[in-house]
C-alpha cells in the first residue's frame, strides 16, 4: 500500500495567498472522482474532507490538480444570510412584563369600579335602563276626542269609539263624523245650589252679593255648555262621572267655558287679547246683552275679603283669623290691597252652617304667568268664591326660591319679592314661604339628602307650608292643594262639590282595598260590581302571576296565600306614641253592614289610586325620616300627583308629627300614610280619566291593576316604578301627554299637525270637551292679538 507523505514531510515553498471563494461547490461523489487515482485501492474507509483543499497551497502540492492552469475560476454562489432573532436583555423583559401585567390589572379594576358605579346609578334613578318599545305604542290612535260642535249627538245616542266589544270591531269613519250646518244652541251652566230657595235660606241663610259697590264691572257670567257630545266620543276608560254625579250629557267649548274671564276680546275692552281668531260661530251668547266684563284693575284679594265677610254668617264660627305679618294681608294694610270690614255683618240664625275650604293653587315666584294661566285664575276664584259666596277662599303658596330674601325681616322686602312674583291683580292672594322658614319651623328632621335633596325643600316636602298655613288659618275646615298645572274644562264649583258628596257616603269597610285600585267600567261594570270583585278579591285572594312576590319576605311560600289582610281602623307603625285621638271602629270588620264612615267628611280626596309602596319599583318609596327602621319601613300609602283635598284634622295631625315626633314623607306618601296610621278616613275619587290609544280593555285592567291581590300597588308587577310610561297616553299623569296635548287642541291651537284654525272653519268646528280633568298643563302660548299697548302692564310681570 501506497504510504501518504506526513505533514512534517511537506515544505511547500513560500508564496502568496490565493483566495478560493469562486471555487464551486461539489457533492460528495465527484470529490472521491478527483482525489482518488486510477489505480489506487478502494478507499471507501478514508473519510474525504473538502476541508483539505482549503489548506493546500496549489496544484503543485497534490497529486492531481483541482482546475486546469489556464482556465479562470469559476464564481462560488454567495450564500444566504440566515436571519436571527435579538434576544433582549433580561433587565429590560422584566419592566416589559411588569408594564403588561399592571395594564392587565388597571383594566380589570376599571371595570369593576365602571361595573359598581353603573349599578349604583341604576339604584338611584340616574340612568334609564334600556327598554323595547311598550306594547302599548303599537296600539292605533283614536279620533273622534277632536270632533267638533257640528257633529254634536246626544250621549245616549252617541256610540262610542272607544271601549267597544271585542265581536264589534272598530266603527267606520264614514259612520264616526258628519258635518252639519248648523248646532243646538248652548245653555247656561249653573251648579249651584237654589240660594234664593226658602229651604236654603232656612238651612244656610241668605248669600249676599260680592261684587256690589266694589271696582268689578260685574260678575262674570255663567259659564256656557253644549248639550251631548260629539259624535262618537270615546267613553272614559278609568273611573266615572255618573258615580260621582257629575254631568257627562253636556259637553264645554272654549268661547263658553273661558270667555266669561276675559277670552275672545281685546285688551283694550278689557279682556287678555287672546281668542280673536278661528272658529267664532254663536259665541255672542258668552257675554249676553251686558257685554264682555272690564278686568282692568280687579283686585281679587278685595273681592275675596268682602265676600267672606258679608256671608260670614252662613259658616260655623271660627277662631279670628290670623293678622300676624305673615298671612296673605301683609301689605294689605297699607296699601288697600286687602280691605276689612269693620262693622260685622248681623249674625242669621241658620240649622246648618257651611264649613269653609281654602283653594291653595301652588306656584313659585319666577313662574311665568301667560294668559292662558290668567284665564285659569279668574275662573277659579270667580267660579268657587265669588259665585258660592265665600264657600271658598283662593289662596296662591309662593315659594321664594331664594333663602337670602329677607322676606320675614323687612316689610319693603316682602312686598318687592311679592310684587315681582305675580300680577297684581293677584297681589292680595298670596302668601309667601322659604325652605329655609320651613328649617327653622320643623327643625330637627333626619337629613338623609335622599336623592341628593333637601328634607325641608318643596320636592320631598310639598306639604309643609300647608301644614304651617293650616296653622295659621283656623278659619278653614278644608283645604284643597290645587298644582298650577292642574286644568279641568268643566266648571270647577260643579267638579268639588260633587267630589266632595260623593267621598262622605263613602263606607269605611273596604274603603282601602277600593281605594288602591284603579276602576275600569268597561271591565269591572258598576259601581257597585266594582266593590263587590274587591271583597272577593280582598278575602279570597286572586290567580295572578304577580302572587309570586308576595312572599319575598320568607315568611310564607310564593302563591300559597294571596289574601288581603283588610285595613280596620287605624294601621300605625311599631313606635306609634300619638294615637290618643284616632278613630277607632265601633265594631268589628265582619260584623260591619257598610254602615261606618257614611255620611262622615273625607279627611283626605286624592284624585289618582292610594297604592301601597312596598314591594314596588317605585324609585321614591324609601323616602321616610324619623321613624324605628329595625322592623322594616312602616306601613305606607301614596297617590301620583299630589292635587289633593285635606281636612283641618289631617293637616294638624300631619303638623304635629312633623314637628314633635320628627316624621316625614316623600310628598305623596305623607298625607295618605299618616291618614293610614291614625285611621283618619281617605278617599279616591274614580273621576272620569281618558286615553289617546285603542288599548284591549282586559290587557288594560290587568296592566294597570298589576299589582298584589289584583291592586295597582304592593308587588314588582305594579305599574307604579319601571312600568308608569303606560300612563303617558292618559289625560291626568304627571307626565302625561296626550292630556297636555288634547288641552292645546281644545284651545284651538295647531299641534302635531292637526287642529288649527284652518280645520276649524273648514271641518266640524270647535272642539267640545266634557268636565275632564287635565294634567300636566305648562307654558301654553296663546296667540295674541299684535297691538298689545300696555299688555304687560295690565297683566303685570309675574315673573
Amino acid at each position: 500500500m501506497m504510504r501518504l507523505p506526513t505533514l512534517d514531510e511537506l515544505r511547500p515553498a513560500p508564496r502568496a495567498q490565493v483566495r478560493y471563494s469562486s471555487v464551486p461547490t461539489l457533492d460528495a461523489d465527484a470529490e472521491k472522482a478527483i482525489f482518488s487515482p486510477p489505480d489506487s485501492p478502494s478507499t471507501s474507509h478514508y473519510t474525504s474532507s473538502s476541508g483539505r483543499s482549503s489548506y493546500s497551497g496549489g496544484s503543485r502540492d497534490a497529486p492531481y490538480p483541482l482546475h486546469p492552469m489556464l482556465q479562470p475560476a469559476r464564481q462560488r454562489p454567495r450564500r444566504q444570510q440566515t436571519l436571527y432573532c435579538y434576544r433582549l436583555p433580561h433587565n429590560i423583559m422584566q419592566y416589559l412584563c411588569f408594564a403588561m401585567i399592571s395594564t392587565v390589572v388597571i383594566v380589570i379594576l376599571s371595570l369593576i369600579r365602571m361595573s359598581y358605579v353603573s349599578s349604583r346609578r341604576i339604584e338611584l334613578g340616574q340612568v334609564v335602563r334600556p327598554m323595547p318599545a311598550p306594547q302599548w305604542t303599537e296600539f292605533p290612535f283614536l279620533t273622534r276626542y277632536y270632533g267638533g260642535i257640528r257633529t254634536l249627538v246626544s250621549r245616549s245616542e252617541n256610540v262610542p269609539e272607544y271601549p267597544r266589544p271585542a265581536d264589534e270591531g272598530q266603527l267606520q269613519e264614514a259612520n264616526m263624523t258628519r258635518r252639519g250646518e248648523g248646532f243646538p244652541p248652548s245653555l247656561r251652566f249653573d251648579p249651584y245650589p237654589k240660594y234664593a230657595s226658602d229651604e236654603h235660606v232656612s238651612q244656610y241663610g241668605i248669600v249676599k252679593d260680592c261684587i256690589a259697590g266694589t271696582n268689578l264691572s260685574r260678575l262674570a257670567p255663567s259659564i256656557r255648555a253644549y248639550p251631548g257630545v260629539t259624535v262618537g266620543f270615546p267613553d272614559a276608560i278609568f273611573g266615572s262621572a255618573e258615580a260621582l254625579g257629575l254631568r257627562d250629557d253636556i259637553c264645554f267649548e272654549r268661547y263658553g267655558r273661558l270667555g266669561p274671564y276675559g277670552y275672545g276680546y281685546s285688551i283694550q275692552r278689557g279682556g287678555v287679547g287672546t281668542g280673536l281668531h278661528g272658529d267664532r260661530d254663536d259665541i255672542d251668547k258668552t257675554w249676553g246683552e251686558e257685554g264682555e266684563v272690564e278686568y282692568r284693575g280687579v283686585r281679587w284679594g278685595d273681592l275675596q275679603r268682602r265676600c267672606g265677610q258679608l256671608n260670614r254668617h252662613r259658616f260655623a264660627p271660627a277662631a279670628e283669623e290670623n293678622d300676624d305679618e305673615q298671612a296673605f294681608d301683609l301689605v294689605g294694610k297699607k296699601e288697600g290691597i286687602v280691605a276689612r270690614e269693620e262693622e260685622p255683618h248681623p249674625q242669621a240664625s241658620v240649622s246648618r252652617p257651611l264649613p269653609r275650604t281654602a283653594f291653595l293653587i301652588r306656584t313659585w315666584w319666577t313662574f311665568k304667568y301667560r294668559e292662558e294661566d290668567i284665564l285659569f285664575l279668574r275662573a277659579v276664584i270667580s267660579e268657587l268664591s265669588l259665585m258660592s259666596g265665600g264657600e271658598f277662599t283662593v289662596h296662591i303658596l309662593v315659594h321664594v326660591q331664594d333663602d337670602n330674601a329677607q322676606i320675614w325681616a323687612d316689610r319693603e322686602v316682602y312686598k318687592d319679592v311679592l310684587r315681582m312674583s305675580l300680577p297684581e291683580e293677584f297681589w292680595g292672594l298670596a302668601t309667601l314661604w322659604t325652605e329655609r322658614q320651613m328649617g327653622l319651623i320643623y327643625g330637627g328632621l333626619h337629613e338623609s339628602f335622599f336623592r341628593e335633596l333637601p328634607v325641608h325643600g318643596a320636592y320631598r316636602s310639598t306639604f309643609m307650608p300647608v301644614q304651617w298655613f293650616a296653622e295659621q288659618h283656623p278659619e278653614y275646615d278644608f283645604f284643597w292643594h290645587w298644582e298650577m298645572d292642574a286644568r279641568y274644562t268643566g266648571h270647577y264649583y260643579h267638579l268639588l262639590d260633587r267630589l266632595g258628596r260623593w267621598a262622605r257616603e263613602q263606607p269605611r269597610k273596604g274603603l282601602w282595598e277600593r281605594n288602591g285600585r284603579f276602576y275600569v267600567p268597561s271591565v269591572h261594570g258598576s259601581w257597585d260590581d266594582f266593590k263587590q270583585m274587591v271583597r272577593v278579591q280582598t278575602e279570597f285572594g286572586t290567580d295572578s302571576p304577580s302572587n309570586m312576590w308576595t312572599a319575598l319576605d320568607g315568611s310564607k311560600v310564593a302563591g300559597s296565600d294571596t289574601r288581603e289582610k283588610p285595613i280596620w281602623g287605624p294601621e300605625g307603625p311599631i313606635d306609634d306614641l300619638y294615637t290618643e285621638s284616632d278613630p277607632v271602629p265601633p265594631t268589628s270588620y265582619d260584623k260591619d253592614r257598610y254602615e261606618w264612615g257614611v255620611g262622615e267628611d273625607a279627611d283626605l280626596i286624592t284624585l289618582n289610586p292610594l297604592f301601597d309602596p312596598d314591594k314596588t319599583e317605585w324609585l321614591l318609596a324609601g323616602d321616610v325620616t324619623g321613624y324605628n327602621g329595625s322592623s322594616g319601613l312602616p306601613p305606607r300609602r301614596s297617590a301620583t300627583i299630589t292635587t289633593t283635598r285635606l281636612s283641618r284634622r289631617l293637616l294638624h295631625t300631619m303638623h304635629e308629627e312633623t314637628a314633635l315626633l320628627r316624621h316625614t314623607m316623600f310628598s305623596e306618601m305623607w298625607p295618605a300614610s299618616v291618614a293610614l296610621h291614625h285611621g283618619l278616613k281617605a278617599v279616591y275619587a274614580p273621576h272620569p280619566v281618558y286615553i289617546d290609544r285603542d288599548w284591549p280593555t282586559a290587557y288594560l285592567a290587568a296592566t294597570f291593576n298589576g299589582g298584589k291581590a289584583g291592586a295597582t300597588g304592593g308587588a314588582r308587577t305594579s305599574v307604579f316604578g319601571g312600568r308608569q310610561h303606560n300612563f303617558l297616553g292618559t289625560s291626568w299623569f304627571y307626565n302625561a301627554g296626550f292630556g297636555p296635548n288634547l288641552w292645546r287642541r281644545w284651545l284651538g291651537l295647531r299641534v302635531d299637525g292637526g287642529g288649527g284654525e284652518e280645520e276649524e272653519v273648514a271641518g266640524e268646528g270647535r272642539m267640545c270637551l266634557p268636565g275632564m280633568l287635565i294634567h300636566p298643563v305648562k307654558g301654553v302660548k296663546l296667540v295674541v292679538e299684535e297691538n298689545r299697548g300696555n299688555v304687560e302692564e295690565h297683566l303685570g310681570s309675574g315673573g
